[in-house]
């Protein structure tokens, strides 16, 4: 099943910002993917309190994608506010184990490969990890870049190894790209400036839906 997963992105520097978005969604929404930076990683710094989140958290899903250093450091502060699935970039990981180990006892668990990282960087079981998420333009950090092609190699060569393992990707998605993503094995997509540079999301929303379903008859 395919789920497309509104993001606000990485250039909000306040609450008010995001929630915004968050209602922009709300009609059409059910999980909502929220990034987190520290600029060690990606070079912004996004807003990273999760109190404000609180309220939110009983009416969607909430993913967050750790891109800060130590991401098992921060896992039970978003678990407290109600986050219920953990994404955490690889890079920045002493100890892939230690963090799979941590969020397991919270909600879901994903780990994250940004864009240039070989799937050979992945040092745990897939069998361990509740979804798999991949970087498709560059590099992690601000919204709003090229999607590239050649990431989806290391979702294809995931797929054929696990059949049924939940595949995030965010970069780059649009209403072609989708498509191209989702031939290649993606059953997951973060959209962020696709849905939110004009004034109607839920139409951007619906455009990449049909995508999905233009592919399924072709199938």
């Amino acid at each position: 099943m395919y789920e497309i997963i509104p993001s606000p992105g990485t250039e909000n520097k306040s609450f008010a910002e995001i929630a915004n978005k968050i209602e922009l969604v709300r009609p059409f929404a059910k999980t909502i993917h929220i990034d987190i930076c520290d600029g060690k990683f990606a070079p912004n710094v996004t807003f990273a309190d999760p109190a404000p989140f609180a309220p939110y958290t009983k009416d969607f899903i909430f993913e967050v994608h750790l891109m800060v250093e130590e991401p098992i450091h921060h896992l039970k502060r978003w678990a407290d506010v109600g986050f219920q699935r953990f994404i955490g970039q690889i890079e920045m990981m002493s100890s892939q184990t230690a963090f799979v180990a941590e969020a397991q006892l919270l909600g879901d668990v994903g780990l994250a490969v940004d864009g240039p990282t070989s799937l050979d960087a992945v040092k745990v079981s897939y069998d361990d990890v509740d979804l798999m998420f991949f970087y498709t333009a560059d590099r992690a950090g601000y919204s709003g870049k090229p999607f590239q092609e050649d990431r989806l190699d290391k979702v294809k060569a995931l797929r054929a190894q696990m059949p049924y393992l939940p595949i995030e990707v965010d970069g780059g998605i649009t209403e072609e790209t989708i498509a191209v993503a989702a031939a290649a094995g993606v059953n997951r997509f973060v959209a962020t400036s696709f849905l939110f540079n004009i004034e109607t999301p839920q139409k951007q929303f619906q455009l990449l839906h049909q995508s999905l379903e233009s592919l399924a008859i072709k199938a």
